[in-house]
C-alpha cells in the first residue's frame, strides 16, 4: 500500500514537471512570436493620453468631429476626399484655385441651394458632369459646381501635385512612431488606427518617415497606407459646427479664467498652432506659420477667422488629428510661439503673402529652417 502511494506520487510529481516545462515552453513562444510581429506598444485611449512628445503633450482627439470624419471617409471609400493621381482616377480629380471661395449647390441649376463651399486649392472627384456644371465630392462636400471656375485633367494634376501631400494612415490597432529606423529605436508616441500624419520620405527599407509635431520620426510601411491628399471643401452643417465649438471654446476659456478677450483665445490657438507645426523651426519660421494662416484669414479665398482657418478640412494636419486640441488644452504653450503668434496677428511676415507652406521637398519657395513657404 505504502509503495503504491509512493509510486502514485512520483508518477505525480513527473507529471507536474513536464506540464510546467510544457507551459513554459508555450509561454515563451508566444512571447517570442508577439515580439516578432507586432511593431507597436498596444495601449488603451487611457494609456496613450499619457504618453508625452518631445515638444508637446499628445494631442490625438478620437471623439473630434474632424477625426470621425475622416475615419468614417478610409472605412466607406479610400477616394472620398482624396486626390489620387493614379492612372485610374486621373480622369476624376477637379480643382478650384480662384481668389474667391466657390458655392457648392445641390442641384446644376443656378437657382439651386447652397450645400458647401469649396476654398482654394481645394479639390476632389468628379462624380458627373452635365451642361456645364460637374458634381464632385470633396471631402464630406457632394454638390454642383460651374464648369467655368474649375480646372480639369492636366491642369488639375499638376495644380494637386504643387499644392498636394502625402499622408500616411494608421492600419494596425496601435503603432510605435520611433526616434530612428529600428525597432530598438526610442517610442516617441503610441497612436491608434486611422491616426494620420504627414508622409515625409518612404526610406525604402521599411521604414516611412514622418513630421510628428515638427519632429521627424519613423514608422514601419508593413502597418500603414499613404494616401495622396489635397485641400477639401467644407459643408454648410460642417461650418455651422465649428462656429459653435469656436463659441464653446471661447465661452468655456471665459468661465474658467474670468475676464479674457475674444482675441486673446484667437492667440493662444495660433500659437498652438505653430507649436505643432514649427516647434523645432527658428523664430523666423514660426512666425512665418502663423503668417499663412492670417494671409489665409484676408485673402477672400479661404475662411474669414483664424479658427476656420484653422480647422478647415485637410489643411493643417495636426488641427485635424486632434493635435491642436490637445496642446491648446494643455497650456503648454511655448512662450516663443506665443511671441510669433502675436507678431502674425500684428500684421508681421517673414515670407510675404505665402499660404502655404511645407517641410523642403525640391517645392520653390521661401526656405526657412526646415520648410519652404509659397
Amino acid at each position: 500500500m505504502n509503495r503504491a502511494m509512493k509510486l502514485s506520487a512520483e508518477v505525480l510529481r513527473h507529471i507536474s514537471i513536464f506540464a510546467l516545462i510544457f507551459v513554459l515552453f508555450i509561454s515563451q513562444r508566444v512571447t517570442t512570436e508577439a515580439r516578432s510581429s507586432s511593431p507597436s506598444v498596444v495601449l488603451n485611449s487611457e494609456g496613450i493620453s499619457k504618453v508625452v512628445s518631445p515638444i508637446t503633450p499628445l494631442g490625438l482627439d478620437y471623439n473630434s468631429p474632424e477625426y470621425k470624419v475622416l475615419a468614417n471617409q478610409r472605412e466607406a471609400s479610400s477616394g472620398a476626399g482624396t486626390a489620387s493621381t493614379s492612372s485610374n482616377d486621373e480622369n476624376k480629380l477637379v480643382m478650384f484655385n480662384e481668389n474667391e471661395t466657390l458655392d457648392v449647390m445641390d442641384s446644376y441649376k443656378e437657382d439651386g441651394e447652397k450645400v458647401g463651399v469649396l476654398y482654394k486649392d481645394c479639390g476632389g472627384k468628379i462624380l458627373e458632369r452635365k451642361d456645364g456644371w460637374t458634381k464632385l465630392q470633396s471631402g464630406d462636400l457632394i454638390g454642383w459646381a460651374e464648369d467655368k471656375y474649375l480646372l480639369f485633367d492636366e491642369e488639375a494634376n499638376e495644380l494637386a501635385s504643387k499644392v498636394g501631400k502625402q499622408i500616411v494612415t494608421i492600419e494596425s490597432s496601435a503603432l510605435t512612431v520611433r526616434a530612428s529606423d529600428s525597432t530598438d529605436a526610442d517610442a516617441i508616441v503610441v497612436m491608434n488606427k486611422n491616426a494620420f500624419l504627414d508622409m515625409i520620405e518612404d526610406l525604402g527599407n521599411g521604414w516611412i518617415k514622418v513630421d510628428y509635431n515638427d519632429k521627424e520620426c519613423f514608422v514601419q510601411s508593413d502597418y500603414v497606407c499613404t494616401d495622396f491628399r489635397i485641400d477639401q471643401g467644407e459643408t454648410i452643417a460642417s461650418r455651422k459646427l465649428k462656429q459653435g465649438r469656436s463659441r464653446a471654446n471661447s465661452e468655456e476659456l471665459t468661465r474658467n479664467r474670468g475676464a479674457v478677450q475674444a482675441d486673446a483665445d484667437e492667440l493662444k490657438l495660433l500659437a498652438a498652432l505653430i507649436q505643432c507645426e514649427a516647434g523645432n523651426q527658428p523664430y523666423e519660421g514660426r512666425v512665418a506659420v502663423g503668417a499663412v494662416v492670417m494671409n489665409r484669414v484676408k485673402s477672400g479665398a479661404y475662411p474669414n477667422t483664424i479658427y476656420d482657418v484653422i480647422y478647415a478640412s485637410g489643411q493643417f494636419t495636426p488641427a485635424l488629428n486632434g493635435t491642436v486640441d490637445r496642446v491648446y488644452n494643455s497650456d503648454k504653450i511655448y512662450e516663443m510661439n506665443y511671441q510669433a503668434a502675436q507678431a502674425a496677428l500684428n500684421g508681421e511676415t517673414t515670407v510675404g503673402s505665402a499660404m502655404h507652406f511645407r517641410r523642403i521637398n525640391g517645392h520653390e519657395g521661401i526656405i526657412i529652417g526646415a520648410h519652404v513657404f509659397w
